[in-house]
């Protein structure tokens, strides 16, 4: 580790000073970019002092990513874990925090598995998705539930606000007979607007898990594939009095299949559906409601094809958002979030739903021009555990100097699952949520040659839920018995030099079970990612390179999964103003390595596509 910490803080020092001497971007007329989901209203990134990362549209087909892990994986405090190839089960750790510590909305409306309280990133189409904003660190005290590690909000796809309709057309393939097929169309007819799209993505896959030994092995050394397809829409009006109503629907389904002696096939689909509406009650006052449902429903099936068992999530959402402006340096937003959750499975849960009430307010304001302050406070009224309160309090100070200054501290919680609650054998229904404090400080810097920052976070996490079994019957049941400490630093830096774009990204964890001393299981401790880009005239070129270190397995850690380096290569040539090629070499060394004890992951593979847009 300390050989690893030293290379990558020289490799940062490098990178910055020779940078720094070469012809500088100048930046100054920029405007500052605007996030929606750190405070639940538009705020200007330099003037947040949470942590923040956002991928555009114009990111995502620069990348040429073509699943949503592989977008987010070596984002800074962001840990991926995938069980085989495309559309397997995905893990996200971030900030050390489970996978289901982190809060997922799509156009607001929070989606995911009621049953695991996990949400399926791997089934998430990316030609759907406008912008991600992920946000990290406790966020309970404007979300409420799960957003103990964060939050991250995928935007879908809305077209330029023009007469003319807008045309994209994207197709391609590559190994493992993988495919993809996506199309758009969006514009604007006076006071409305639309966008309309479509989208197949498919793979044949490899072998998904290795033969494992023992009387419960599972040995199927067959490819096990994966197909997707989706539909997304978003129409909308504009008032003269400033007001706006909106509808958006997302729908994808299709079939996975995996490695497994009892179960090897699920067929999925996922749903969003919702409505908004937004107008100004008075000059300094914006109100905004919005309804949704967002429904994650598999079926799964034996490996002699017979069905196995039926897991149907539904969320159903309700917001009352109000945006008041005291003045040029104060603006508070107040709101309540309604949220149910239900289940329909072939097993017979002791109860089928739980509901939840929010209330909750937030200041944003600046002090003696250079501070800003953000802080909020909620209430939440869980009909399976009582009442929570969830808080939280930042500062940043913007120097003169182009460095800025920011500590966080904030509360969070996290409800415990339907199947931690109510699953029949295992449930328990006097299990209290999970509790997390949160402690950040950072220091930022905005350079004429560059950007970097620093972040060292650290969290207690007590009442983890655990399965516990009962020495005498030896059955599982879930129990608030864990306790859990994790500590980080956060790094990156970017800048230009010579024309090539280049962001070093590092992530340095501790995250410790406190019962046993031992490592939380499946999260390396290590990441160093670097992302080198730059244009020759029509020809787009880019590399990656991520660097992990190891993982244990099991919360035991008897089980050790190795690092691992991989690079990949990628390239576009823009034919003209409409067409464009691109190609992307991906694991180009062709590195054997695990992220799951005994799961494959991709060797060396290719992707072509051709993209249109008029």
């Amino acid at each position: 580790m300390q050989k690893f910490i030293a290379s990558s803080l020289l490799l940062v020092g490098f990178n910055a000073q020779s940078q720094a001497q070469q012809n500088p971007a100048d930046n100054s007329l920029e405007l500052p970019n605007m996030v929606v989901t750190a405070t639940r209203t538009e705020t200007p990134e330099n003037e947040l002092s949470t942590a923040t990362t956002v991928y555009t549209r114009k990111d995502i087909e620069r990348l040429q990513v073509q699943t949503l892990p592989e977008l987010l994986k070596g984002t800074s405090g962001i840990d991926i874990t995938q069980q085989g190839g495309y559309g397997k089960t995905t893990g996200l750790f971030m900030r050390g925090t489970n996978s289901d510590n982190v809060l997922v909305l799509i156009d607001g409306i929070k989606v995911g598995s009621t049953t695991l309280g996990t949400t399926p990133f791997e089934f998430i189409p990316m030609d759907s998705v406008e912008r991600v904003e992920i946000i990290k660190g406790p966020q309970s005290s404007l979300y409420g539930s799960e957003a103990m590690g964060g939050v991250i909000q995928i935007f879908t796809r809305k077209g330029a606000a023009t007469e003319k309709p807008t045309i994209t057309l994207d197709s391609g393939g590559g190994t493992y007979n993988t495919y993809k097929a996506a199309g758009t169309v969006s514009g604007q007819w006076k006071d409305n607007w639309y966008t309309l799209g479509s989208s197949g993505f498919g793979s044949h896959g490899f072998n998904a898990q290795q033969a494992t030994p023992g009387p419960y092995g599972v040995n199927q050394p067959d490819n096990d594939g994966y197909n997707n397809a989706a539909v997304n829409a978003r129409v909308g009006r504009h008032f003269k009095n400033n007001g706006e109503v909106e509808a958006f629907f997302l729908r994808t389904q299709g079939t996975t299949n995996y490695d497994g002696n009892y179960q090897n096939k699920t067929n999925f689909i996922e749903q969003v559906v919702g409505t908004s509406a937004s107008m100004d009650v008075l000059k300094n006052w914006r109100s905004t409601l919005r309804f949704g449902q967002s429904q994650d429903d598999g079926n799964q099936f034996a490996p002699d094809g017979s069905f196995s068992s039926k897991f149907n999530s539904t969320r159903w959402n309700a917001s009352w958002l109000n945006q008041v402006k005291l003045s040029d340096n104060h603006k508070v937003t107040m709101g309540s979030d309604y949220r149910l959750d239900e289940v329909n499975s072939s097993e017979s849960y002791n109860q089928n739903s739980r509901y939840d009430i929010g209330v909750f307010t937030e200041l944003h304001s600046r002090l003696w021009t250079k501070h800003f302050v953000n802080a909020s406070i909620r209430f939440d009224n869980n009909q399976a555990f009582g009442d929570t309160i969830t808080g939280s309090v930042g500062w940043r100070y913007n120097w003169d100097h182009g460095i800025s200054l920011l500590a966080n501290f904030g509360n969070a919680f996290k409800a415990p699952s339907l199947n931690d609650l109510y699953y029949p054998n295992y449930g328990n229904a006097h299990l209290k949520p999970e509790e997390s404090k949160s402690y950040e400080t950072g220091i930022i810097g905005n350079h004429d040659w560059g950007q970097w920052e620093v972040r060292a976070y650290h969290t207690n996490i007590d009442n983890l839920i655990t399965p516990t079994m009962d020495p005498i019957t030896y059955n599982f049941s879930a129990e608030n018995i864990g306790k859990a400490q994790i500590e980080g630093i956060e790094t990156e830096i970017g800048s230009q030099l010579m024309g090539w774009n280049g962001k070093l990204t590092m992530n340095l964890l501790d995250p410790k079970n406190m019962e046993t001393n031992a490592r939380l299981p499946r999260r390396a401790t290590e990441m160093l990612a670097f992302d080198l880009s730059r244009t020759f005239g029509s020809f787009d070129l880019g590399a990656n390179i991520l660097a992990q270190g190891n993982r244990f397995n099991d919360p035991e850690n008897t089980v050790k999964v190795g690092g691992y380096v991989t690079a990949d290569l990628r390239s576009a040539y823009h034919i003209n103003k409409n067409w464009m090629l691109s190609a992307k070499l991906n694991n180009l060394l062709d590195k054997q390595y695990q992220l799951v004890d005994t799961y494959n992951t991709a060797g060396r593979n290719f992707f072509l596509s051709i993209h249109y847009n008029n």
